[in-house]
């Protein structure tokens, strides 16, 4: 069955200019796909024209009847007064009016009405189980509690939180509201690695359908089943994840070169062999000029194939400063608190040369605090931070700025790296930034583009430690590539902070993870340090498990009770009498199913025969454990 319909999009914002010329596919129930293609190639577009806020200049996007539809970077406008919990909880809005309905229909009944209130009684009641009513508070909770929404963020207006925190309630709402058909614009951008990892836990059990852009390709890999790639306005299609696109997608690009190679050689026999035929036709017999002209025919179709492109690769390489000496940095008894929050406190921590270390935690743990000590923008409450003598260091932070944002590219160039107009035209070629695109100005860009022009700045200078927060946030996947290029040419120390788990498992010989105000120093590479976390939580849950069974040292042993058999069999007895009674009272609910304070009597038993019930099922365990 078709969930999401596309036929024949079209769809531009500038003249003669299509960002979607003619985009065509469809979408099953249950369907998991990646939505892939380059910033700009008209991703984000295709969303919002499916969810209704845009509208396509030719085709049409079909949702099929009565499925709800979610768009995870759609933030709703909430009244100014709302709370996250608010939010939270407008998406259980049906529960509630359900809610309301049953209390006035429980009032009508118990003042004597019977027949349709009571049926409309318990067609709400079941529409309400359905809905999952009854665990409606736990769910919120569940969910707020996998994405790092906490008691403390639950109680603050939504209006005052940040953009982050906001695409994360967003999502939170989302998720809680039960939408058949989620699409997810970038979902990871704001969650650290837990909440991403328990967003794909979730997914994978999600029974909708998943329409997904992202450039984490950890998270395709884990949640999408195919692949869906946006070229020139146009869909392209791979039958599996990120890891099977990557695969197929250089296969088709060889097969594509290759038959493009195979017709030029072919075109070059073609020519030879009618410039032959129009010579010999000279030669007095004319039928031969008619086997030339339908040979250049055929030459005419061949040369209409265009040479198959391969993404241009940027030249990008750090330039390089030779280390001397034993230490890159020194972390001496360093801590940071803000008010009566300790981030950190006495970290002892050295890098030498030539090591890189991936500093990785949860958001808000002080990572970028950290560098900010180390980078000397701000400083320790006790300890020191020492650079070693022969360090020049570099550092691409998580937001970019720029002193004079309203000077174009080259000027920026100019000014700041000391280079001619010449080189500075080449040097953000190399960055891919050409044309008219380098006479925007810089507040112009997009995040990713200013991340990538800051690059280009930082590779001309002479470095030996070069510090990255969130190097990958805001590039799209072609991009990311890119700056793995440079980071792979790159020798010497590297300290980086980042959610990136593909980033993360290439670059890191080194994990350091700050958890609960301290730092887990673990030599050795991400996946390495996710085996070892893992046999350290096996570890402490079998410690809690012998913990609760051990018992004190000389402790005298807990003596059988008398007659422990005898009271096991009377306790047995015990509980089948009650289940008795609850098996007769169930008859007495179908008998007085119209009877509203009969009901309401039932009720009352029932509760009563559960907790007797309850207790004796806890003494006949203890029982148990003595026979």
């Amino acid at each position: 069955m078709t969930d999401i319909s596309i036929q024949g999009v079209v769809k531009s914002f500038e003249q003669d200019k299509n960002i979607l010329d003619g985009l065509t596919f469809d979408v099953a129930c249950g369907d998991r796909v990646g939505i892939l293609g380059r910033n700009g190639a008209g991703k984000t577009t295709l969303f919002r024209i499916m969810t209704g806020e845009l509208h396509p200049d030719a085709g049409n996007v079909v949702v099929t009847g009565g499925k709800r539809l979610g768009l995870i970077s759609q933030i709703p406008v909430y009244p100014e007064d709302y709370t996250v919990d608010d939010v939270l909880k407008s998406a259980h809005e049906r529960i509630f009016a359900l809610e309301d309905r049953m209390k006035e229909l429980a009032e009508r009944m118990s003042e004597g009405q019977s027949g349709e209130p009571m049926r409309e009684y318990d067609r709400a009641a079941a529409e309400y189980e359905r809905l999952g009513g009854y665990g409606a508070e736990a769910e919120r909770s569940r969910v707020a509690n996998g994405l790092e929404i906490s008691s403390e963020m639950r109680s603050r207006l939504f209006s005052e939180l940040s953009g982050g925190e906001k695409t994360r309630v967003n999502l939170a709402r989302l998720i809680i509201e039960d939408t058949d058909i989620l699409l997810l614009d970038e979902p990871t951008n704001h969650l650290d690695l837990r909440a991403t990892e328990w967003l794909e836990d979730y997914l994978n059990r999600f029974r909708g359908t998943v329409l997904a852009i992202s450039h984490d390709r950890y998270f395709l890999d884990r949640t999408v089943q195919r692949c869906v790639e946006i070229v020139n306005g146009r869909a392209e299609f791979y039958s599996g994840n990120y890891s099977f696109y990557v695969g197929e997608k250089r296969h088709r690009y060889e097969e594509q070169l290759k038959r493009y190679e195979k017709e030029q050689a072919k075109i070059k026999q073609l020519s030879a062999a009618a410039d032959k035929l129009h010579l010999w036709a000279f030669m007095g017999d004319d039928a031969l000029h008619k086997r030339a002209f339908s040979m250049e025919k055929r030459i005419e179709r061949l040369s209409q194939t265009e040479r198959p492109k391969a993404e241009r690769a940027m030249k990008m390489k750090f330039a390089q400063r030779e280390f001397t000496g034993d230490e890159v940095l020194v972390l001496d008894g360093v801590s940071k608190s803000f008010g009566d929050r300790t981030l950190f406190s006495e970290l002892e921590l050295i890098i030498e040369g030539g090591e890189r270390i991936a500093l990785i935690g949860d958001n808000g743990t002080g990572k970028s605090t950290l560098i900010k000590l180390i980078m000397g923008e701000d400083t320790p409450d006790s300890g020191f931070v020492r650079l070693g003598p022969s360090v020049k260091s570099a550092y691409l932070p998580q937001i970019i700025k720029f002193d004079h944002p309203q000077r174009n590219l080259v000027d920026t160039m100019l000014y700041s790296e000391n280079c001619t107009p010449q080189q500075a035209r080449d040097r953000l070629g190399g960055f891919r930034f050409s044309g008219e695109d380098v006479f925007k100005p810089v507040s112009a860009l997009s995040g990713g583009e200013q991340s990538r022009l800051r690059l280009c700045m930082l590779m001309r200078s002479e470095i030996n430690f070069l510090i990255l927060d969130e190097p990958t946030n805001h590039l799209d996947i072609s991009s990311r590539e890119w700056i793995e290029d440079a980071v792979e040419s790159y020798d010497e120390a590297l300290l980086f902070v980042s959610h990136d788990r593909y980033f993360i498992e290439k670059f890191a010989t080194r994990i350091w993870a700050l958890e609960d105000g301290r730092i887990v120093d673990f030599r050795g590479g991400f996946t390495e340090y996710r085996e070892y976390k893992k046999r350290q939580e096996e570890i402490g849950q079998l410690e809690k498990l012998k913990a609760s069974k051990m018992r004190p040292a000389k402790a005298p042993k807990p003596q059988r009770p008398r007659n422990a058999g005898k009271q096991l069999s009377r306790v047995e007895r015990d509980i089948e009498n009650l289940e008795e009674k609850l098996s007769d009272l169930d008859e007495q609910y179908e008998k007085f199913s119209s009877d509203y304070q009969k009901l309401m009597e039932l009720d009352e038993q029932r509760s009563e025969l559960d907790k007797e019930l309850d207790l004796l099922y806890l003494k006949w365990e203890e029982l148990s454990e003595c026979v």
